[in-house]
């Protein structure tokens, strides 16, 4: 490729193990070991130093290559965004290789730039809508299911028979708190706040 400078950008979230997998993809493509930057990020964190460090490199004449689209960016807005700075602002080629139709080397006229353009927004739209749906499937699933009397979260631990009779030892400072949390068979913390829930209901 003469003197193209060829890099490659991996990014895993702690949820994902395809690290392997995205840097043998980028290798195969012949970007150079030392050339594959990588960001690690956990939830929602989307600082990503090493993209910082990549985007610096490139210019006209670099060509960066990556598994696949979402790598870019979380959203639709922010994929749009990266991919424009990336080709318009910073003249560089991006080459998506799970997406071959998202390859800007291979047509150097303003069809091929539109083609790429239009591929790329249709699939963060989708990829949006997708994630857009899968957050309003879960909503509505747990709504149907507390509509069913579902409960979420640890199941409540129902007051043991034995329960007022203990508290009231132990309020008359009969019993300690540990021996009448023992009585009832529950731990000394939750023994301690059913006795104060029950004595605000009293």
């Amino acid at each position: 490729m003469g003197n193209v400078n060829i890099y490659g950008y991996i990014r895993v979230s702690t949820r994902e193990q395809n690290e392997d997998r995205q840097r043998i993809a980028l290798l195969e493509t012949g970007v150079p070991e030392k050339n594959i930057y990588m960001d690690k990020l956990s939830g929602k964190d989307f600082n990503r130093p090493q993209y910082q460090k990549l985007m610096k490199k490139l210019n006209r004449d670099a060509v960066l290559f990556v598994k696949s689209i979402d790598r870019l960016g979380r959203n639709y807005a922010d994929l749009n965004e990266q991919w424009r700075i990336i080709t318009k602002e910073k003249g560089a080629d991006i080459v998506v290789i799970d997406m071959p139709l998202l390859d800007t080397r291979r047509e150097k006229n303003l069809l091929g730039t539109l083609i790429s353009d239009i591929v790329l927004a249709l699939l963060s739209y989708v990829a949006e809508n997708e994630r857009i749906n899968i957050r309003q499937r879960q909503a509505e699933g747990i709504a149907a299911a507390k509509a069913r009397g579902v409960k979420f979260g640890r199941p409540r631990i129902p007051y043991p028979n034995n329960f007022w009779e203990i508290h009231s030892e132990w309020r008359e400072k009969k019993i300690t708190l540990k021996q009448a949390a023992e009585a009832c068979g529950m731990p000394v913390g939750t023994f301690y706040a059913k006795a104060r829930k029950f004595e605000k209901n009293v």
